[in-house]
Protein backbone atom coordinates (compact mmCIF):
# COMPACT_ATOMS: atom_id res chain seq x y z
CA UNK A 1 0.00 0.00 0.00
CA UNK A 2 0.97 3.78 -0.95
CA UNK A 3 0.71 6.43 1.45
CA UNK A 4 0.92 9.64 0.26
CA UNK A 5 2.29 13.00 2.12
CA UNK A 6 -0.51 14.19 4.61
CA UNK A 7 -0.31 17.67 4.99
CA UNK A 8 -1.54 19.16 8.14
CA UNK A 9 -3.04 22.67 8.84
CA UNK A 10 -0.74 24.22 11.68
CA UNK A 11 -2.10 27.98 11.14
CA UNK A 12 -3.30 29.38 13.79
CA UNK A 13 -6.37 31.90 13.90
CA UNK A 14 -5.20 35.32 15.87
CA UNK A 15 -6.85 38.50 16.25
CA UNK A 16 -5.14 42.30 16.85
CA UNK A 17 -6.94 45.81 17.47
CA UNK A 18 -5.15 47.63 15.14
CA UNK A 19 -6.57 50.96 15.56
CA UNK A 20 -8.40 52.42 18.81
CA UNK A 21 -9.64 55.80 19.57
CA UNK A 22 -12.18 57.87 21.72
CA UNK A 23 -13.32 61.05 19.51
CA UNK A 24 -15.91 61.80 22.41
CA UNK A 25 -17.78 60.39 25.39
CA UNK A 26 -20.15 59.26 23.28
CA UNK A 27 -18.57 57.81 19.94
CA UNK A 28 -15.88 54.90 20.31
CA UNK A 29 -14.11 53.31 17.51
CA UNK A 30 -11.86 50.54 17.07
CA UNK A 31 -10.66 48.14 14.22
CA UNK A 32 -9.66 44.62 14.41
CA UNK A 33 -7.86 41.82 12.18
CA UNK A 34 -8.52 38.28 12.38
CA UNK A 35 -6.08 35.75 10.06
CA UNK A 36 -5.43 33.95 8.36
CA UNK A 37 -8.68 32.68 6.98
CA UNK A 38 -9.03 30.62 3.92
CA UNK A 39 -11.23 31.64 1.06
CA UNK A 40 -14.54 32.13 1.92
CA UNK A 41 -14.00 32.35 5.71
CA UNK A 42 -13.50 36.46 5.89
CA UNK A 43 -16.74 36.99 4.44
CA UNK A 44 -18.50 34.27 6.51
CA UNK A 45 -17.14 35.55 9.73
CA UNK A 46 -17.71 39.26 9.12
CA UNK A 47 -21.42 39.00 8.07
CA UNK A 48 -22.17 37.30 10.93
CA UNK A 49 -20.18 39.35 13.32
CA UNK A 50 -21.81 42.27 12.00
CA UNK A 51 -25.65 41.33 12.34
CA UNK A 52 -24.46 40.19 15.85
CA UNK A 53 -22.50 43.28 16.76
CA UNK A 54 -25.74 45.60 15.70
CA UNK A 55 -28.73 43.34 16.96
CA UNK A 56 -27.84 41.07 19.04
CA UNK A 57 -25.95 43.49 22.12
CA UNK A 58 -27.78 44.80 24.78
CA UNK A 59 -27.99 48.35 25.47
CA UNK A 60 -29.67 50.77 27.93
CA UNK A 61 -31.95 53.76 27.08
CA UNK A 62 -35.09 56.39 28.02
CA UNK A 63 -38.03 54.72 27.03
CA UNK A 64 -40.31 56.80 28.59
CA UNK A 65 -41.22 60.57 29.91
CA UNK A 66 -44.25 61.86 32.26
CA UNK A 67 -45.04 65.03 33.08
CA UNK A 68 -48.20 66.37 34.50
CA UNK A 69 -47.66 69.95 33.36
CA UNK A 70 -47.63 68.75 29.93
CA UNK A 71 -50.80 68.98 27.45
CA UNK A 72 -49.35 67.40 24.73
CA UNK A 73 -45.93 66.07 22.89
CA UNK A 74 -45.76 69.76 20.07
CA UNK A 75 -46.68 72.03 23.04
CA UNK A 76 -44.36 74.52 24.41
CA UNK A 77 -44.19 75.39 27.80
CA UNK A 78 -43.76 79.21 28.87
CA UNK A 79 -40.32 79.46 30.67
CA UNK A 80 -38.96 76.58 28.34
CA UNK A 81 -36.91 77.08 25.42
CA UNK A 82 -37.12 73.81 23.79
CA UNK A 83 -40.23 72.60 22.79
CA UNK A 84 -41.55 69.07 24.39
CA UNK A 85 -40.46 67.46 21.51
CA UNK A 86 -37.47 68.81 21.23
CA UNK A 87 -36.91 67.74 25.29
CA UNK A 88 -37.67 63.99 24.54
CA UNK A 89 -35.77 64.14 21.47
CA UNK A 90 -32.69 64.65 23.41
CA UNK A 91 -33.64 62.50 26.52
CA UNK A 92 -33.62 59.79 23.10
CA UNK A 93 -29.73 60.81 23.00
CA UNK A 94 -28.92 60.18 26.37
CA UNK A 95 -25.97 57.49 26.58
CA UNK A 96 -26.69 55.19 29.71
CA UNK A 97 -24.28 52.46 30.88
CA UNK A 98 -26.28 49.16 33.09
CA UNK A 99 -26.35 45.89 33.91
CA UNK A 100 -29.97 46.62 34.84
CA UNK A 101 -32.63 43.70 34.22
CA UNK A 102 -35.79 45.01 33.03
CA UNK A 103 -36.60 48.30 33.61
CA UNK A 104 -36.58 51.14 36.46
CA UNK A 105 -37.59 54.64 37.32
CA UNK A 106 -35.38 58.12 37.50
CA UNK A 107 -36.45 61.65 37.44
CA UNK A 108 -35.73 65.45 36.12
CA UNK A 109 -36.39 68.13 38.96
CA UNK A 110 -34.72 71.22 38.09
CA UNK A 111 -35.11 74.89 38.89
CA UNK A 112 -34.21 78.10 36.56
CA UNK A 113 -33.24 79.69 35.01
CA UNK A 114 -30.23 77.93 34.05
CA UNK A 115 -29.63 74.58 31.71
CA UNK A 116 -30.83 71.20 31.92
CA UNK A 117 -28.50 68.96 31.44
CA UNK A 118 -27.79 64.44 31.73
CA UNK A 119 -26.02 65.29 34.91
CA UNK A 120 -29.48 66.81 36.67
CA UNK A 121 -30.48 63.02 36.15
CA UNK A 122 -31.42 60.94 39.59
CA UNK A 123 -31.17 57.55 38.68
CA UNK A 124 -30.69 54.33 40.63
CA UNK A 125 -26.74 53.35 41.29
CA UNK A 126 -26.88 50.20 38.56
CA UNK A 127 -27.74 53.25 35.93
CA UNK A 128 -24.72 55.00 34.81
CA UNK A 129 -24.91 58.16 32.28
CA UNK A 130 -22.54 58.10 29.72
CA UNK A 131 -21.59 61.67 29.10
CA UNK A 132 -23.45 64.14 31.78
CA UNK A 133 -23.14 67.39 29.89
CA UNK A 134 -25.62 65.97 26.93
CA UNK A 135 -28.51 69.05 26.65
CA UNK A 136 -31.94 68.48 27.94
CA UNK A 137 -33.56 71.56 27.95
CA UNK A 138 -32.97 75.80 28.76
CA UNK A 139 -34.76 77.28 31.65
CA UNK A 140 -35.10 81.01 31.03
CA UNK A 141 -37.49 81.90 33.82
CA UNK A 142 -37.15 80.76 37.59
CA UNK A 143 -39.38 77.67 36.76
CA UNK A 144 -39.14 73.95 38.48
CA UNK A 145 -39.04 70.97 35.48
CA UNK A 146 -40.03 67.83 36.71
CA UNK A 147 -40.01 64.94 34.50
CA UNK A 148 -40.51 61.15 35.22
CA UNK A 149 -38.21 58.80 33.44
CA UNK A 150 -38.52 55.12 32.53
CA UNK A 151 -35.60 53.58 32.10
CA UNK A 152 -35.17 50.22 30.15
CA UNK A 153 -32.50 47.77 28.96
CA UNK A 154 -33.31 45.24 25.75
CA UNK A 155 -31.44 44.99 22.14
CA UNK A 156 -32.45 46.50 18.83
CA UNK A 157 -34.63 48.89 17.89
CA UNK A 158 -37.88 49.63 19.37
CA UNK A 159 -40.35 51.92 17.92
CA UNK A 160 -42.89 54.05 20.01
CA UNK A 161 -46.19 53.36 19.43
CA UNK A 162 -48.40 56.65 20.23
CA UNK A 163 -51.66 56.05 22.02
CA UNK A 164 -54.01 58.81 23.03
CA UNK A 165 -54.57 57.74 26.21
CA UNK A 166 -50.79 57.56 27.15
CA UNK A 167 -50.96 61.71 26.57
CA UNK A 168 -53.93 61.98 28.76
CA UNK A 169 -51.90 61.18 32.23
CA UNK A 170 -48.86 63.12 30.57
CA UNK A 171 -47.10 60.07 29.31
CA UNK A 172 -44.97 59.64 26.19
CA UNK A 173 -43.31 57.19 24.86
CA UNK A 174 -39.84 57.51 23.06
CA UNK A 175 -38.39 55.82 20.43
CA UNK A 176 -35.83 52.98 21.91
CA UNK A 177 -32.14 52.59 20.35
CA UNK A 178 -30.94 50.11 22.12
CA UNK A 179 -27.84 49.39 20.40
CA UNK A 180 -24.81 50.47 21.82
CA UNK A 181 -22.90 49.44 18.79
CA UNK A 182 -23.61 52.60 16.17
CA UNK A 183 -22.22 51.02 13.03
CA UNK A 184 -20.07 48.05 12.25
CA UNK A 185 -18.17 47.49 8.73
CA UNK A 186 -15.93 44.21 7.70
CA UNK A 187 -13.61 44.26 4.84
CA UNK A 188 -11.27 41.57 3.24
CA UNK A 189 -7.96 41.73 2.02
CA UNK A 190 -6.33 38.63 0.42
CA UNK A 191 -2.91 37.21 -0.81
CA UNK A 192 -1.37 34.35 -1.99
CA UNK A 193 -1.46 32.53 -4.75
CA UNK A 194 -3.85 29.74 -6.24
CA UNK A 195 -4.63 26.99 -3.90
CA UNK A 196 -3.04 29.16 -1.61
CA UNK A 197 -4.89 31.96 -1.26
CA UNK A 198 -5.42 33.03 2.02
CA UNK A 199 -7.83 36.08 3.63
CA UNK A 200 -7.50 38.75 6.53
CA UNK A 201 -10.50 39.57 8.15
CA UNK A 202 -11.06 43.55 9.14
CA UNK A 203 -13.73 44.28 11.48
CA UNK A 204 -14.10 48.01 12.09
CA UNK A 205 -16.97 49.16 15.10
CA UNK A 206 -18.37 52.28 16.59
CA UNK A 207 -19.90 52.82 19.44
CA UNK A 208 -21.84 55.35 21.78
CA UNK A 209 -19.25 55.03 24.75
CA UNK A 210 -21.66 52.97 26.82
CA UNK A 211 -19.15 49.91 25.37
CA UNK A 212 -15.46 50.37 24.07
CA UNK A 213 -15.32 48.24 20.85
CA UNK A 214 -13.25 45.66 22.28
CA UNK A 215 -16.13 45.14 24.53
CA UNK A 216 -18.61 45.16 21.90
CA UNK A 217 -16.53 42.72 19.45
CA UNK A 218 -16.46 40.38 23.08
CA UNK A 219 -20.30 40.41 23.83
CA UNK A 220 -21.27 39.74 20.05
CA UNK A 221 -19.02 37.03 20.14
CA UNK A 222 -20.38 35.18 22.87
CA UNK A 223 -23.32 35.68 21.52
CA UNK A 224 -23.26 34.24 18.36
CA UNK A 225 -21.53 30.96 20.14
CA UNK A 226 -24.82 30.39 22.33
CA UNK A 227 -26.97 30.68 19.29
CA UNK A 228 -24.40 27.67 17.92
CA UNK A 229 -24.46 25.78 21.61
CA UNK A 230 -27.62 23.54 20.95
CA UNK A 231 -25.37 22.23 17.41
CA UNK A 232 -23.18 21.03 20.43
CA UNK A 233 -25.92 19.48 22.82
CA UNK A 234 -27.06 17.46 19.38
CA UNK A 235 -23.58 16.16 19.57
CA UNK A 236 -22.83 15.52 22.84
CA UNK A 237 -26.31 13.76 23.34
CA UNK A 238 -24.88 11.44 20.40
CA UNK A 239 -22.08 10.53 22.57
CA UNK A 240 -23.43 10.11 25.70
CA UNK A 241 -26.01 7.83 23.67
CA UNK A 242 -22.92 5.75 22.64
CA UNK A 243 -21.15 5.84 25.88
CA UNK A 244 -24.47 4.28 27.90
CA UNK A 245 -24.78 1.24 25.75
CA UNK A 246 -21.76 0.04 27.41
CA UNK A 247 -20.25 1.60 30.41
CA UNK A 248 -23.05 4.49 32.37
CA UNK A 249 -23.52 8.26 32.34
CA UNK A 250 -20.85 10.56 31.48
CA UNK A 251 -20.26 13.58 33.70
CA UNK A 252 -21.14 16.52 32.55
CA UNK A 253 -19.22 18.62 29.72
CA UNK A 254 -18.15 22.32 29.93
CA UNK A 255 -18.21 24.17 26.68
CA UNK A 256 -14.19 23.50 26.06
CA UNK A 257 -14.44 19.78 26.65
CA UNK A 258 -17.37 19.76 24.02
CA UNK A 259 -14.78 21.76 21.60
CA UNK A 260 -11.99 19.27 22.10
CA UNK A 261 -14.55 16.54 21.89
CA UNK A 262 -15.64 17.72 18.17
CA UNK A 263 -12.15 18.08 17.17
CA UNK A 264 -11.14 14.56 18.18
CA UNK A 265 -14.45 13.22 16.64
CA UNK A 266 -13.36 15.21 13.61
CA UNK A 267 -9.08 14.52 13.26
CA UNK A 268 -10.47 10.52 13.81
CA UNK A 269 -13.57 10.45 10.61
CA UNK A 270 -10.48 12.33 8.28
CA UNK A 271 -7.68 9.48 9.87
CA UNK A 272 -10.07 6.50 8.86
CA UNK A 273 -11.17 8.02 5.52
CA UNK A 274 -7.29 8.34 4.53
CA UNK A 275 -6.64 4.82 5.64
CA UNK A 276 -9.69 3.55 3.58
CA UNK A 277 -8.72 5.45 0.62
CA UNK A 278 -4.95 4.39 0.71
Amino acid sequence: MVREKVTVSTRTLQWKCVESRVDNKRLCYGRFILSPLIKGQADTIGIAMRRALLGEIEGTCITRAKSEKIPHEYSTIVGIQESVHEILMNLKEIGLRSNLYGTCGAFICARGPGYVTAQDIISPPSVEIVDNTQHIARLTEPIDLCIGLQIERNRGYRYSIKRPNNFQDGSYPIDAVFMPVRNANHSIHSYGNGNERQEILFLEIWTNGSLTPKEALHEASRNLIDLFIPFLHAEEETLHLEYNRHKGTLPPLTFHDRLAKLRKNKKEIELKYFLLTN
